[in-house]
């Protein structure tokens, strides 16, 4: 490559280089630095330690909220995926192709609705006056109101809507890129319908599964709007603690070193899911 190329590819490259160090990298260098100072009274003391990360472990309210959050994200991406991919795959084996773009148009209508009416619309519904409640009492199966509202099942439920179309999305842009003569071949050698569904659709649809999968991990964990107005803080998740800190305690270090933790934990479960379809791909 001569030089002139080489300047050609820098200038080419430059502007996205200089546009992600300035909102990027940047921006969690000042956080990771914030991390290793302190709040002592009112005052931040710019001494680099690791007394927030040492908080962190000992005290077990910051603990529980991680654990609070990875609960709740493990439970709604397996639920996610587990309602995605029977819908993914109706639109993708039962829809008439010419129908096909209606109807993810009809799949992917919740997401043109802000998030935080979503949210509040779950509010409504699970509430002791909303919709659940008076169909049990209508129908006699209870004598009270029931109230699902201020619960993590409510947080669960409000996840579930939102990326179980997010997953349907990765997983029938898999599936229909699955030639039809695969599982074809299965059937002339013998497999059933389960055999092929679990040795050669479900293999090679993984990298759609995975993809989603860690997208809704990635967007539940760090979630502060939905757990905020469903889960009525009844239970504090990592990024509510986060915020606590910023607004009730104006602790910028121990907020800093909180999200450096919960970045921590998406960058693993990146590198998990980066190693298993690598060897999945082997």
């Amino acid at each position: 490559m001569t030089a002139g190329s080489r300047l050609r590819a820098w200038g080419f490259v430059a502007p996205a280089a200089l546009w992600t160090a300035a909102f990027f990298l940047l921006p969690l260098a000042v956080m990771a630095l914030y991390s290793l100072w302190r709040r002592v009274g009112m005052t931040l003391v710019a001494e680099p330690g690791l007394a927030n990360y040492l908080a962190f472990v000992e005290k077990s309210f910051f603990l529980e909220s991680l654990l609070n959050s990875l609960e709740v994200t493990l439970t709604v991406t397996i639920l996610s995926i587990l309602f995605a991919y029977p819908l993914a795959w109706i639109l993708a084996e039962k829809v008439p192709e010419r129908f096909q773009r209606l109807a993810l148009l009809a799949a992917v209508l919740p997401f043109w609705t802000s998030y935080v009416v979503r949210s509040y619309s779950w509010l409504l519904v699970l509430s002791e006056g909303g919709v659940i409640s008076t169909f049990l009492l209508d129908v006699g199966l209870t004598q009270e109101a029931v109230s699902l509202a201020n619960s993590r099942t409510a947080t669960v439920i409000g996840f579930v809507h939102f990326f179980v179309m997010l997953l349907t999305l990765t997983i029938y842009a898999n599936l229909v890129q699955l030639p039809k003569s695969y599982a074809k071949a299965a059937q002339d050698l013998g497999a059933g319908p389960v055999a092929t569904f679990v040795h050669v659709v479900l293999p090679l649809t993984l990298p759609g599964i995975m993809v989603g999968a860690f997208l809704t991990f990635v967007l539940c964990i760090g979630d502060y709007i939905t757990p905020q107005i469903l889960g009525g803080a009844q239970e504090l998740l990592l990024p509510q603690t986060i915020m606590l800190q910023i607004q009730r305690r104006s602790d910028f270090p121990m907020a800093s070193a909180l999200a450096m933790i919960l970045m921590a934990v998406v960058t693993l479960a990146y590198v998990a899911c980066a190693r298993w379809l690598k060897l999945d791909r082997a």
